[in-house]
C-alpha cells in the first residue's frame, strides 16, 4: 500500500507528511484491500485548509473524504475519519450481502 501526500500552494514539510503517512496508515485496518491513500491539501480561503483523503480500494470505486480546518493536521484527521466512516459503512454493507 502507497500513501501520497500532495499538496496545491501549500508547502508539504516533513512533519506534515508524517503525520499524513501515520494517520492514513490506520485506514488498511478497516478494509485490507486497500491499494493507495492519496491527501491532497490545498488552501480553501484566507483561512481555512481543505484536506481531501482518497482511497482507492480493490473492487469499489475511490472513497473520497474533504474537511475544511484553519489547521492542516486538524483538517487531515477530520478528513480521515471521514474516510474511516465511509470504509467501515462499505464493509458492513458487504458482510450483510454475504
Amino acid at each position: 500500500m502507497r500513501i501520497d501526500v500532495i499538496g496545491r500552494d501549500v508547502k508539504i514539510t516533513d512533519d506534515l507528511r508524517l503525520h499524513a503517512e501515520r494517520k492514513g496508515e490506520k485506514l488498511p485496518r478497516y478494509f485490507d484491500r486497500t491499494q493507495l491513500i492519496t491527501f491532497t491539501i490545498f488552501k480553501k480561503d484566507s483561512v481555512n485548509y481543505t484536506a481531501e483523503c482518497l482511497v482507492d480500494v480493490e473492487g469499489h470505486e475511490d472513497f473520497v473524504a474533504n474537511a475544511d480546518d484553519p489547521n492542516i493536521k486538524a483538517a487531515i484527521d477530520h478528513a480521515v475519519q471521514r474516510a474511516t466512516r465511509q470504509i467501515k459503512d462499505f464493509k458492513e454493507k458487504l458482510k450483510a450481502t454475504r
